[in-house]
């Protein structure tokens, strides 16, 4: 997505960055394990694929992606890259064209409320949708106690849809779990740790 390509967002554990091109070789390795597979609900893709997967996302109008950083390797190592800083990454999906302040959140590891931030704060989000593959209860406890409700199940896709509602309170809670998060500018290959 256009909105973040210029976009870090550092908090005191993780720094969120734009996924590009440079994070695509590591992203594979990972997604080259089945478990992850089943734990995430993906295919496995060639090289090649990935790559034109990470184009794409990154010029969809509706999906915005940070690969998550640990922001103590990446700011106390001089020199780190990214990519041996690189922890999981996180989605953000406006799918439901009736529903312009729903968007459906996606986490590998760490980033959630990092990720929830702009959603609320730039692009106007009052619910968030987490779809967790069914035997995944680790994600499915994670998400429960953020406080998403279970509202719908697959049993065709073998998932549970979990939904965060924003009421006032939780609008406040959030923005004080991320008063600590900078913005700052990111220009593709030229973020450096602080």
């Amino acid at each position: 997505m256009r909105l973040n390509q210029n976009t870090l967002l550092l908090g005191k554990k993780v720094v969120l960055v734009p996924y590009t091109s440079k994070h695509v070789p590591r992203y594979h390795e990972w997604m080259k394990s089945e478990e992850l597979q089943r734990l995430t609900a993906s295919e496995p893709l060639s090289l090649e694929q990935e790559y034109a997967m990470q184009r794409s996302w990154r010029e969809d109008a509706d999906k915005c992606t940070f690969i998550v950083l640990d922001a103590e390797k990446w700011q106390a190592q001089p020199g780190a890259t990214e990519e041996s800083c690189m922890v999981g990454d996180v989605n953000l999906f406006l799918t439901n064209l009736e529903d312009p302040t729903l968007g459906e959140i996606e986490v590998m590891i760490a980033g959630l409320f990092h990720l929830a931030l702009p959603g609320v704060t730039r692009l106007d989000l009052t619910k968030f949708e987490a779809k967790i593959g069914q035997g995944n209860e680790p994600s499915i406890r994670m998400f429960q106690k953020l406080h998403f409700e279970q509202v719908a199940v697959s049993s065709v896709f073998q998932e549970v849809t979990l939904r965060l509602t924003m009421s006032e309170s939780e609008h406040h809670w959030l923005l004080e779990q991320t008063s600590h998060v900078e913005e700052k500018p990111y220009r593709d290959g030229s973020a450096e740790p602080c």
